[in-house]
């Protein structure tokens, strides 16, 4: 299942409203590290993120109140709940298009485009897809929180492509069973800058917050488990390729962290500094094309297509003109 990224780094909470216990055992690159950097790195957040929770007191290590510069020792349990987005309260809005692909009562499945970030987060109250689903839909699950009514799974703000939302608490639960046992399959089409060796295969590298900027993701050994599978569909010379890539997993930024670290970085990622491309593409050149779940209520297999947007098609277009 995709993950989501916490976004209350303005916000104050309870640890009696906290979610369920996770915990894991210090080891490895974890030996000898404070307990706030490695807990940041093990939950995907970041370290003031972190810092807050053991503020709150929702942080034990060997049971007992952690303290974030404490040094982690070999096998010391560390166990934490998540606190609970706060509500936002986002406003429907109908200015937003949706590019409806199909829809019934109990689901949407929409073509995002690029530009379009998915739900309200820190410095973003507004002119999002939920407030765009808010505006189109008479209901919507509440089990994503206040913040992320019927949102099962997420794109990046500047990754285009298809995406399924639930209208309803039962098919909203039921899609994310879908996601976590695999049983949803994405494709996403993607250009690159140089050409994959092998042409195509398996990346199997974990993914972590980067110690050097802590906006960015990185393949790091203390991250957590990633897969991604690619196949080179088109070749440019050897200055560019498109692939079409599946993911296993749903790590943040997966597919452009493996492809930069495969040293294929995507063209237009501002974010993992990439160099300028020459058509002055913003944002990664990255589109969820295909999409296929069980309809959560009748079962029936669902697929979907959607072609890449027209920033992409128009530089592909340009490519095959100039090398075929």
């Amino acid at each position: 299942m995709d993950s989501f990224e916490d976004f209350q780094d303005d916000t104050e909470f309870e640890a009696e409203a906290a979610g369920d216990e996770e915990s894991f055992a210090a080891g490895g690159e974890q030996f000898r590290m404070r307990l706030d950097a490695a807990l940041a790195v093990y939950a995907d957040i970041s370290r003031s993120q972190v810092q807050k929770w053991i503020s709150a007191g929702l942080v034990f290590v060997d049971g007992k109140p952690g303290e974030a510069a404490q040094k982690l020792k070999n096998g010391q349990k560390v166990s934490f709940r998540r606190p609970p987005l706060q509500p936002a309260l986002p406003e429907a809005d109908g200015s937003i298009k949706i590019d409806a692909v199909y829809e019934d009562k109990h689901i949407l499945v929409l073509n995002k485009p690029r530009g379009l970030v998915v739900h309200p987060g820190a410095g973003v109250r507004g002119g999002t897809l939920v407030n765009a689903l808010l505006a189109h839909c008479r209901d919507l699950s509440g089990i994503g929180g206040v913040e992320r009514p019927g949102i099962v799974h997420r794109l990046d703000k500047d990754t285009s492509g298809l995406m399924v939302v639930a209208k309803d608490d039962r098919s909203h639960v039921n899609l994310c069973e879908q996601f976590a046992s695999r049983q949803v399959v994405k494709h996403y089409e993607a250009l690159t800058f140089g050409v994959p060796k092998p042409a195509q295969g398996i990346i199997e590298q974990p993914i972590g917050r980067s110690p050097r900027d802590r906006k960015c993701m990185a393949v790091c050994s203390g991250g957590r488990y990633a897969k991604t599978e690619y196949k080179t569909t088109e070749t440019f010379g050897r200055e560019y390729a498109y692939l079409r890539i599946h993911i296993f997993t749903g790590r943040t930024h997966q597919i452009r962290v493996h492809l930069s670290w495969l040293g294929c970085p995507l063209v237009g990622d501002l974010l993992y500094k990439t160099r300028p491309n020459e058509w002055g593409l913003q944002g990664q050149a990255l589109h969820c094309g295909f999409l296929s779940f069980s309809h959560p209520i009748s079962g029936e297999r669902l697929s979907f297509s959607a072609q890449p947007p027209k920033e992409i098609a128009d530089i592909l277009e340009e490519l095959r003109s100039s090398f075929f």
